[in-house]
């Protein structure tokens, strides 16, 4: 399906979901971060964007979960957004510049990029893509959203751009023709698949022509088995890590 060869680095790798996070550190923090690198893991991210049109490296579109601050994250300027912590942290909240500085090329970087129905995610890859010009390491880009991908492969073809999907109810792919038709506007260099929807015949041919699938979240032994079995890269945290 793929129509260009993915970096051969993409698949050597396994990546640590939202950094090398647990009790006493923070998922997307620095210190996440650092823990991955000296452990030799590459390192996935999520990016939402700030009102003034910054990368910044957090999951949620609302604050509160992991600030205790409620708020609406895109409301918010990327200076006013670097002033918050993580619960029971020091970490704070960061642009993706700013984690670039740290990985500095010691590890690949997958970066997931967020978006929503009705949202104008081809703003935040322009934020992304322009954050990450001048940056040597390895690094691609995903998300759920195929206009991710088709604006990547559009307007910035040397990077590698996945496509992530799901099959649940979270997903807006629950539908045979819905999964079909991302990978047809998406035609990624990868599949990101949901570790629960796995295996599936589907998948199983697309890898077998030559899409390289990656799969989250491994947390468990069993789930780690299945995705050694079944895929070809893994984005792990908890006791899914090797």
């Amino acid at each position: 399906m793929a129509k260009r060869s993915a970096p051969d680095w993409l698949t050597r790798w396994e990546y640590a979901h939202r950094g090398l996070h647990g009790e006493d550190v923070p998922e997307n923090s620095l210190l996440g971060a650092r823990l991955a690198i000296e452990r030799g893991m590459g390192i996935e991210c999520d990016i939402q964007r700030s009102s003034d049109g910054v990368s910044m490296v957090f999951h949620d579109w609302d604050l509160g979960r992991l600030t205790g601050c409620h708020g609406d994250f895109g409301a918010m300027s990327a200076e006013a957004l670097g002033t918050y912590r993580y619960l029971e942290s020091n970490e704070r909240i960061v642009s993706l510049e700013e984690l670039l500085g740290l990985i500095h090329g010691k590890v690949p970087l997958l970066i997931e990029i967020k978006s929503r129905r009705g949202y104008d995610v081809e703003r935040s890859s322009k934020a992304v893509a322009d954050t990450l010009a001048d940056y040597a390491g390895d690094h691609a880009v995903m998300s759920f959203d195929p206009r991710v991908a088709r604006w990547f492969r559009r307007n910035s073809p040397h990077t590698c751009a996945g496509l992530v999907m799901r099959e649940d109810e979270y997903g807006y792919t629950q539908q045979a023709w819905q999964r079909r038709l991302a990978l047809l506007i998406a035609k990624p260099d990868f599949l990101a698949y949901h570790i629960a929807a796995l295996p599936n015949r589907w998948v199983a041919n697309l890898r077998a022509r030559g899409l390289p699938i990656l799969t989250w979240t491994v947390n468990s032994p069993i789930t780690r088995a299945r995705a050694l079995e079944h895929t070809d890269a893994l984005i792990s945290e908890g006791a899914g890590l090797p």
